[in-house]
């Protein structure tokens, strides 16, 4: 979903007030990728739409973050319509320890590993289970600091590595077109033959 990340580099949908917003080679990755850091995670956010009252009015259920951990806190907040109409906030972060609940908004921990992560989403199941009330779009993302992002994605179903074209990856793999082995040639019928 290119748009999502075009949309979070345009400037309506960013704001960083104290901290760093800026498109960046990743070192390991060797893509670009957006970096946000800040020493308070409300002052460096991206999100999309830029208004506040609009809608990405996405239906996919499943959500994919690629997102490098800076050891640093870091949240992200998805904003999803109810079947009964209502606006429902999941907010996650690495610097809580437990879940937290109300009537409009759920806020749980996260362990992301030492470098780069793919967190995934059932929002559908994650907003029966949570909220008792089946999904029916989402409304908005917000991507705080400190992350680098790579992509944000949204999907029918959860998809295999092997079955995402490369930008969608975690790493991208390379095309390697194999070199015939040296002095062998083979055979209409199986098996090979040696050159003299």
């Amino acid at each position: 979903m290119d748009e999502l990340i075009q949309s979070f580099a345009s400037l309506k949908a960013r704001k960083c007030t104290n901290g760093e917003l800026r498109i960046i080679q990743d070192e390991i990755l060797k893509s670009n990728v957006l970096e946000l850091q800040s020493q308070n995670v409300a002052a460096c956010l991206i999100t999309t739409p830029a208004d506040p009252k609009g809608s990405l009015g996405i239906v996919k259920p499943f959500i994919t973050l690629l997102l490098k951990n800076l050891n640093r806190y870091f949240t992200f907040e998805i904003t999803v319509l109810d079947d009964e109409n209502i606006r429902r906030r999941i907010r996650v972060s690495n610097y809580q320890s437990a879940t937290r609940m109300s009537t409009f908004m759920c806020s749980i921990p996260l362990c992301l590993s030492e470098d780069w992560s793919q967190v995934q989403f059932n929002l559908a199941d994650f907003t029966n289970r949570t909220f008792n009330t089946n999904y029916k779009e989402t409304v908005r993302v917000q991507v705080h600091a400190n992350c680098r992002l790579r992509r944000v994605y949204f999907s029918d179903e959860q998809y295999n590595d092997d079955q995402l074209p490369n930008d969608y990856r975690m790493y991208r793999t390379k095309m390697i077109r194999e070199k015939p082995k040296k002095g062998v040639i083979p055979k209409k019928k199986g098996g090979a033959k040696k050159n003299d």
